[in-house]
C-alpha cells in the first residue's frame, strides 16, 4: 500500500500483522480522493481518520495538504505502526492519536471540529451507526464539512436502515457514505 498523491505520493505504507486491520486498497482510496478532491480545498483543512488502523486514509489527506490530522486508533499494536508511519514522514508535529474506541472519541465534550472525517471500521463492526450519530450530535463537523463512511457491499440493508439513504458510491466490495454539515 502506497500513498497515492500529493508530498508524500508514492510512499510506502506498512500495515500491522493483524487480522484487526483490513487496509483500503489503492483503488478504492484514489478513487474517493479523486471525489474528494473536487468537492474540498484540502489545503489547511483539519482532519480525523477513525478506525485509523495504519493511518493511510489520514495520511493521504495529510499528504495531499491537509494541516493536521487526528488518528483513532484503539489497539495499542495498530497504534504503534500507525505511528511509525507518521515518524517515517516526519509528520509528527501535524498528527495526533487519539488510543480509544471510535464511540468513546464520538463522546469527548471537548474535541476539534473537521472539515473531513474519514472512518473506515472493520466492515462488520457495527458501532459505526452510534459514531456516526455521536459526531453529527456532538457536532465534529464544521459547516461543509464532510464524513465519509467505508462499508461493505454485505452490510448494505443495515446501514442503509441506520445511515437513512443509500451509498452514493460503489467500489468494488466497498460502499462509501457521505454525510455533509450544512
Amino acid at each position: 500500500m502506497r500513498i497515492i498523491s500529493g508530498i508524500y505520493g508514492g510512499r510506502k505504507v506498512k500495515f500491522p500483522n493483524s487480522k484487526l486491520v483490513r487496509p483500503t486498497t489503492d483503488k478504492v482510496k484514489e478513487s474517493l480522493f479523486n471525489y474528494l478532491y473536487n468537492r474540498i480545498d484540502f489545503d489547511e483543512i483539519r482532519t480525523a481518520d477513525v478506525y485509523a488502523g495504519s493511518g493511510s486514509l489520514g495520511l493521504e489527506a495529510l499528504s495531499r495538504g491537509a494541516s493536521e490530522v487526528h488518528f483513532v486508533e484503539k489497539n495499542f499494536q495498530v497504534a504503534k505502526v500507525l505511528k511509525e508511519n507518521i515518524d517515517s514522514l516526519k509528520a509528527g508535529d501535524e498528527c495526533r492519536i487519539f488510543n480509544m474506541e471510535a464511540i468513546k472519541f464520538s463522546t469527548l465534550t471537548e474535541h476539534a471540529r473537521y472539515g473531513l472525517i474519514l472512518a473506515d471500521p472493520p466492515f462488520f463492526k457495527n458501532d459505526i451507526h452510534l459514531v456516526v450519530k455521536n459526531l453529527i450530535k456532538n457536532n465534529f463537523l464544521e459547516e461543509d464539512g464532510i464524513l465519509i463512511i467505508e462499508r461493505s457491499v454485505q452490510t448494505r440493508k443495515e446501514d442503509v436502515e441506520n445511515f437513512g439513504f443509500e451509498p452514493f458510491k460503489t467500489i468494488g466490495d466497498s460502499l462509501i457514505y457521505q454525510f455533509i454539515n450544512n
